[in-house]
C-alpha cells in the first residue's frame, strides 16, 4: 500500500487480528490503499494507549489519525470513507445516494445487535445448548439472504460492484461464524439455505482487501480456547 495525501503515515490502528471490529478498519483502510501501523492489544492487559484513547469504552478498535483517536468500528468506517475520499483514494465505503446509506447502516446495526452477541454464545458453549443461539444466528443470516437476493441486483456484493460497509460490517463476522461451526458443532453458513450469502461470502473473503486479514479457522478455534482460559483465570482473581 502506498501513502497518500490523507496521512497514510499518520495513521495507527489500536486492535487485535481476532477482533471482527478491528477487521473491518483493516480492510476499510486496505480498500483505500492507506497504509498503517498495527498497534496490537494483548488479551487480558489493556495497553495505557488504549485506556487513554478510549478512555469511555476501553475497548479496540481505536483509530488514531495524526494523533486524534476516532472509537466504535462503524465510526471509523464513515470516518475513513470521508477522510479518503472516493474521487482520491479508492472505491467508496458507503452508497452516495442518502437512502442507500441508510438502508446499508439499517443492516449493519442488524448484524451486530443479531450476530455478534449471539456468536460470541456459541464461541463460549462448546457441545452445549446452543440452539437458541443458533437459531438466532440462522434467522438473521436467512433475512439477509432475503437483503442481498432483493437488494443485490445481480452484483457482487451489497456495496455494489465492490465491497462497501454492509459488506465489511457482515464480512468481519466470517471467520468466527466458520470457527464456530467447528467449536459448537452447528452449521450456521448452509449453502443449501442461503445459496446468495455462501457465494457472496467466497467472493468477500477473497477480495484483495480482505485475504490477507481475514484470520484463519484454525487459528481462531484455538484463539478461543486461550481467550476462555483468560476470562476464567480473570474471574477467579488468579
Amino acid at each position: 500500500m502506498t501513502s497518500n495525501d490523507g496521512g497514510g503515515a499518520a495513521v495507527r490502528v489500536i486492535g487485535g487480528w481476532a477482533s471482527h471490529y478491528a477487521i473491518r478498519v483493516y480492510v476499510a483502510l486496505k480498500l483505500k490503499g492507506v497504509e498503517y501501523e498495527s498497534l496490537q492489544e494483548v488479551v487480558g492487559n489493556k495497553s495505557e494507549l488504549l485506556l487513554k484513547s478510549n478512555p469511555v469504552h476501553k475497548k479496540i478498535p481505536v483509530l488514531l489519525h495524526h494523533g486524534k483517536p476516532i472509537a466504535e468500528s462503524m465510526i471509523i468506517l464513515q470516518y475513513i470513507d470521508e477522510v479518503w475520499a472516493s474521487d482520491d483514494d479508492g472505491p467508496a465505503i458507503l452508497p452516495a445516494d442518502p437512502y442507500e446509506r441508510a438502508v446499508q447502516r439499517f443492516w449493519a446495526q442488524y448484524v451486530d445487535d443479531k450476530i455478534a452477541p449471539a456468536s460470541v454464545v456459541l464461541r463460549r458453549v462448546a457441545n452445549g445448548d446452543v440452539g437458541e443461539a443458533a437459531a438466532q444466528v440462522t434467522t438473521a443470516l436467512e433475512h439477509l439472504e432475503e437483503a442481498f437476493a432483493k437488494r443485490g441486483q445481480g452484483k457482487s456484493y451489497f456495496g455494489g460492484d465492490d465491497i462497501g460497509f454492509l459488506d465489511i460490517v457482515l464480512g468481519s463476522h466470517l471467520g468466527w461464524l466458520k470457527a464456530v461451526e467447528t467449536i459448537a458443532g452447528v452449521k450456521v453458513l448452509d449453502e443449501s439455505k442461503l445459496p446468495e450469502l455462501t457465494a457472496w461470502a467466497r467472493r468477500f473473503c477473497a477480495h484483495h482487501a480482505v485475504r490477507d486479514i481475514m484470520p484463519e479457522t484454525d487459528r481462531l478455534v484455538q484463539f478461543n480456547t486461550y481467550l476462555i482460559g483468560v476470562l476464567k483465570a480473570k474471574a477467579s482473581g488468579n
